[in-house]
């Protein structure tokens, strides 16, 4: 019965593969037929200015007539009318999602636990839930323009664990028995699922500083629909804060688990000094936002520093450091 609920678990997990994959190719149809829009919006005015300047020489008007432009000073709106390909990305995010969470629940069913206490299951809960938190932002925030990278994301991701961290349903080590696995996990994935879309917002902002400054991104041209650096700047800030308050709640709560299981807060253990050298880069990166000298550019590099650092935790220490924390089950 455990080998058949795993087995099923595995196949829906594979499909919600195959619902993102789609979702992002819509996504990025949506970016692209934006941007199309905006170069027409753009020639239009152009057009409108160069009429306007006609009248003006020959004395019919006195004003020059100004192109509309896109309002993006805050990211977004609540989404309302939007375009046919983002409605299939969002349909088939939802799709990945509802699939990805009957994975989840039917691999805990499957090990009458929390589906979070390995690398596999982590990977599939950790995606899951930043999958969630996208789709709740998407319907509060204009984020269409994140869901190329938070789908393309998230399905890199998920091949990963599928072809390197899947492992069998086992029991739980000793250590891990406890009610802390419950509490401490969850709140990891939750600030993760933050700090990746953080990550994202930080990598749109740093592409679209290039090219408000036209600094040649004539091979990957950045739809000007979306919104100014600043705001991408400010609505990352906002995101990581809150992955901050949570990765704080982790590392006490991790010294806590740790004295209840080993009998000491704090020992130096890679997975701890990981997680710690991840909370001193987010908090510079929050301290940096508060220094005009490191807006920008440089807070965005900071952010994505933080994010490798938590991929690194996770796929790299997890993996080849071994350890009181050796619970990848590889």
């Amino acid at each position: 019965m455990t080998e058949n609920l795993d087995s099923l678990s595995a196949m829906l997990l594979f499909a919600a593969m195959g619902a993102y994959a789609l979702a992002f190719v819509s996504f990025a149809l949506d970016l692209a037929r934006r941007s199309a829009a905006v170069g027409d919006s753009v020639v239009s005015g152009a057009e409108r200015i160069a009429v306007a300047r006609g009248r003006a020489t020959a004395g019919s008007v006195t004003t020059m007539e100004r192109p509309a432009s896109v309002d993006n000073s805050d990211v977004g709106v609540p989404l309302r009318k939007e375009g046919l390909s983002l409605k299939v990305g969002v349909v088939f995010s939802a799709i990945g999602f509802v699939l990805q969470l009957g994975a989840v629940l039917l691999r805990g069913i499957a090990a009458a636990r929390v589906p979070w206490a390995n690398m596999y299951e982590f990977s599939m809960t950790g995606t899951l839930i930043i999958m969630g938190v996208f789709l709740v932002a998407l319907f509060r925030r204009d984020l269409r323009f994140l869901g190329a990278i938070v789908t393309g994301l998230v399905v890199v991701m998920l091949g990963i664990t599928s072809v390197g961290f899947r492992v069998d349903v086992v029991p739980l080590p000793p250590a891990l028995q406890s009610y802390w696995l419950v509490i401490h996990v969850l709140v990891a994935i939750l600030a993760t699922a933050f700090f990746t879309l953080g990550f994202a917002l930080s990598v749109a902002q740093l592409l679209q500083a290039r090219r408000e400054r036209g600094a040649g991104l004539s091979r990957f041209k950045l739809p000007g629909a979306i919104p100014n650096a600043t705001a991408l700047e400010n609505s990352a800030y906002r995101v990581i804060v809150v992955g901050f308050v949570l990765w704080t709640f982790t590392l006490i709560a991790g010294a806590i688990w740790a004295e209840h299981a080993w009998g000491r807060y704090w020992g130096w253990d890679t997975k701890e000094v990981w997680t710690f050298i991840i909370w001193v880069i987010y908090a510079g990166y929050i301290h940096a936002r508060a220094t005009k000298g490191w807006r920008g550019s440089r807070s965005a590099w900071l952010a994505i520093i933080g994010y490798s650092a938590v991929l690194f935790n996770f796929g790299i220490v997890n993996v080849f450091f071994k350890g009181l924390h050796a619970y990848s089950g590889l």
